[in-house]
């Protein structure tokens, strides 16, 4: 585990693998940089290098004094950490508020993103009815801390058949949300508030695309993933049923092949332009 400073904030990530290809695995709210790990050790046998961390305010990245922030901080944190790690371009992979943050990269810096995965996402945004609730789950948050949000939570997470089936990742879900700092999980709720859309940034995304989402997703409905496909021109799409909103965690296999195909499709292209 290795750390950096960006504006304020103390970053935790950690590298696997070798080479000049990289992915960098953003991970949703309110979770941290582990629920990537079979998706990070897929990548490294493909022979990427991997990059996970830790969102200002989850997980290692610790504590934060912040109470709100810009949700474009996000992106610029990661931006601080590719120039770091010194990596030129990379394959970004988000889930939820983690692709939304991929999103904010691809219309900040473009030319720095050779591919995207984008899982249990939505580019729209958001509307006065959402960010009032936004604003209010924050309150919540530091009112009662994260324990009964993980329980309320949960059932919305994972699909039903996913909890009855896979109860060792229901159970490590659910401690990956009671295990957030509250702090953290409000200010990132608040930023999240302020957001815009990101639907002009995905329509002149020009490299490969991955777009996953489950049919018992609550949060990303069909629309919202025809939606993401239609803008992004030649991406591919994952519909996958029984799934809710973690298919990297309910159906690794499918995930990983779909995003194996995904760096393929961006190997080749690199070689074509050398």
């Amino acid at each position: 585990m290795a750390e950096l400073e960006s504006d304020g904030a103390t970053i935790h990530y950690e590298v696997n693998g070798v080479g000049d290809d990289a992915v960098v695995f953003v991970h949703g709210h309110p979770f941290n940089r582990t629920m990537w790990a079979r998706q990070a050790e897929f990548a490294v046998q493909k022979g990427w290098r991997s990059v996970l961390f830790d969102l200002r305010g989850y997980g290692a990245s610790g504590k934060t004094t912040t109470p709100s922030f810009e949700f474009s901080q996000f992106s610029r944190d990661i931006q601080t950490l590719m120039d770091h790690l010194g990596i030129s371009e990379a394959v970004l992979c988000g889930l939820s508020m983690g692709g939304q943050i991929v999103m904010d990269c691809c219309g900040r810096m473009p030319e720095r993103v050779s591919g995207v995965v984008l899982a249990a996402t939505a580019p729209q945004a958001e509307t006065p009815e959402s960010c009032a609730e936004r604003l209010a789950m924050a309150d919540r948050l530091e009112d009662e801390g994260m324990d009964p949000y993980a329980e309320d939570a949960l059932p919305k997470m994972l699909a039903r058949e996913s909890i009855a089936e896979m109860p060792d990742v229901a159970a490590y879900v659910l401690e990956m949300m009671r295990r957030t700092d509250p702090a953290g999980a409000a200010a990132a709720q608040r930023a999240r508030a302020g957001r815009p859309s990101y639907e002009p940034a995905l329509s002149k995304l020009k490299c490969p695309a991955l777009i996953v989402v489950g049919d018992q997703d609550a949060f990303t409905s069909r629309a919202d993933a025809n939606l993401m496909h239609d803008l992004v021109t030649g991406s591919d799409l994952l519909w996958l049923n029984g799934v809710g909103h973690m298919p990297n965690l309910e159906r690794a296999t499918e995930f990983n092949e779909a995003m194996g195909a995904l760096l393929d499709r961006v190997s080749t292209r690199k070689e074509a332009v050398r």
